[in-house]
């Protein structure tokens, strides 16, 4: 089942002046910044409501560094949180889904995380996640 969004990714160049333009946009500060070496990049968190804004610098060789590249610095992936990300993975498999990952990987923020591709999904990277327990 799928319960909310649970954050957007945002890619940028740098997430020091990143996260000064959003700390005075939002008028408060990220509460929480990690790197995640599987994925190469370096994140920070912000709270807004129910609803999170990561915003993610990639090492040269990312994921994240390559979308910059092609698409410039901006919204990157929309993620949403589910119950049973297992379950959901193999559910959209069946209906024709294309997931980019065999099995979920651990992500920021204490999260199981896999990816919709965004040839099947209209255009928008879709990121399920689910709390590590």
């Amino acid at each position: 089942m799928w319960k909310n969004v649970e954050h957007i990714g945002i890619a940028v160049k740098n997430l020091n002046d990143s996260n000064k333009l959003f700390e005075t946009l939002f008028n408060k500060s990220a509460y929480k910044a990690e790197e995640v070496e599987s994925e190469q990049v370096t994140t920070s968190f912000f709270q807004l409501g129910e609803t999170k804004i990561e915003l993610l610098e990639g090492g040269s060789d990312s994921a994240i560094a390559k979308f910059i590249e092609k698409k410039g610095e901006g919204i990157h992936h929309i993620a949403f949180e589910v119950d049973d990300i297992y379950a959901e993975m193999d559910r959209l498999r069946a209906e024709g889904f294309q997931i980019l990952n065999e099995e979920p990987k651990k992500g920021a923020d204490n999260k199981l995380v896999c990816f919709v591709h965004p040839k099947s999904a209209n255009g928008v990277l879709v990121e399920l996640c689910q709390e590590i327990k």
